[in-house]
């Protein structure tokens, strides 16, 4: 996966578990625990801007792109 979520680190910051997250932002604990395992697929802008301005962050905060290794640019070259 390039886009690996950080919600799990950014909790240990604030000292705040995910049952705390959960209620204070009205989400499902099934579903901030999918999100934080990296197993969510995609998340909304208005999840994301919840968790923000709960957590009091940045979208960066929540969110890091990383280059897969071994992926190539299509001309079937290794970037």
């Amino acid at each position: 996966m390039a886009i690996r979520v950080t919600l799990d680190r950014v909790l240990l910051e604030r000292r705040m578990s995910l049952t705390e997250l959960s209620d204070r932002v009205g989400l499902t604990m099934a579903n901030l625990s999918i999100l934080k395992t990296g197993k969510a697929k995609a998340v909304r802008f208005s999840t994301l801007e919840m968790l923000c301005r709960e957590l009091g962050c940045q979208p960066a905060d929540l969110l890091v792109f990383e280059e897969d290794e071994g992926e190539d640019d299509g001309d079937g070259q290794a970037l």
